[in-house]
């Protein structure tokens, strides 16, 4: 299976390490939208192109990884590409999704390609979960909880404060609502009571650090719906402590069964990541493989992770994943 990344941020990377360490997939090579010559990858011989030469390369690839460097990218990006190549994405506006599968699919239908949208832990893998528990249990409530780790978008969005230079946001779940909901309380939890944002920030020298504070709290659809605690540190700090990009989360479904609902039952599922890029690199990679394999099969349109059988993901064999997993 021979994979085309368009774009070479973090993701990318993520995405060329998953490849490097499995057993069926080939990087043919990256694509990106600034000039080739600015970007190295790490893979030796794996050239780098221009985005605009991805058409006339279309006949090398099986599947197409995009990973777009903004919330806006993909919107436009998937569906332009879905027309030409077998595609794979990481769009994550929850809210979004319903619009943004219905332009993938009618390209792609229209390319006689297939697609798969709104992949990586979550939307992907908690995805998935929710819907499992949601079947399995329906008398219940769910519950989401992200981090410790951190915001890529709320981290830019420090950095676009007045004053600042660079920064490190990272959310965290409050602990007394993980306990009550694993106590099988079922709490009503408000946004404030459920995530902790902590920020790591380098001001400009002569900023006003009580302002640039003050901004930051008070910053609408990122910060003033939570407890926002704001550390002012050295650049030499943040490169030294804030460096990595790590990030997790649980999903839990509490629910009951029973002639009277006399019986509880919590199921958790959670992730502890030391690298957001390369976890969801590596579900992304899984996710092409399927998609491969369902065009192969004829399985035109846009699909989701609740589309494919888990079969479709691994490299194995069905008699070896019988034989190991089952």
């Amino acid at each position: 299976m021979k994979i085309g990344i368009l774009g070479y941020g973090n993701l990318g990377k993520g995405i060329e390490c998953a490849v490097k360490n499995s057993k069926d997939a080939e990087l043919y090579a990256v694509f990106t939208r600034r000039s080739p010559e600015t970007v190295t990858v790490m893979t030796e011989g794996v050239p780098v192109f221009s985005a605009d030469d991805l058409l006339s390369k279309k006949e090398c690839i099986d599947v197409l990884i995009l990973c777009g460097g903004s919330a806006t990218d993909l919107p436009e990006q998937t569906p332009e590409y879905a027309k030409h190549f077998n595609v794979v994405d990481s769009f994550d506006t929850h809210a979004n999704i319903p619009m943004h599968f219905e332009q993938v699919n009618r390209a792609a239908k229209e390319g006689g390609h297939t697609a798969l949208i709104s992949c990586g832990w979550d939307p992907g893998m908690f995805s998935l979960n929710r819907l499992y528990a949601n079947a399995i249990l329906p008398c219940g409530e769910d519950y989401t909880f992200w981090g410790r780790g951190v915001s890529q978008g709320h981290s830019d969005a420090i950095r676009r404060v007045k004053g600042v230079k660079d920064a490190k946001q990272y959310t965290i779940p409050v602990e007394a609502a993980l306990e009550a909901v694993r106590a099988g309380e079922n709490p009503n939890l408000t946004t404030r009571e459920k995530h902790l944002r902590e920020c790591f920030v380098v001001a400009e020298e002569g900023a006003d650090l009580a302002e640039i504070e003050h901004t930051i709290q008070t910053m609408p659809n990122y910060f003033a719906d939570y407890d926002t605690v704001v550390h002012f540190i050295s650049e030499e700090e943040l490169k030294a402590e804030h460096s990595e990009i790590p990030h997790g989360g649980y999903v839990f479904r509490s629910g009951v069964t029973g002639w009277n609902l006399e019986h509880k039952h919590m199921i958790e599922y959670s992730l502890k990541l030391d690298s957001n890029p390369e976890f969801t690199g590596s579900v992304l990679l899984a996710y092409a493989r399927a998609v491969n394999r369902l065009h192969k099969e004829g399985q035109n349109g846009c699909k989701t992770v609740f589309d494919v059988a888990p079969a479709y993901l691994s490299p194995l064999s069905e008699e070896e994943q019988r034989a190991h997993f089952l």
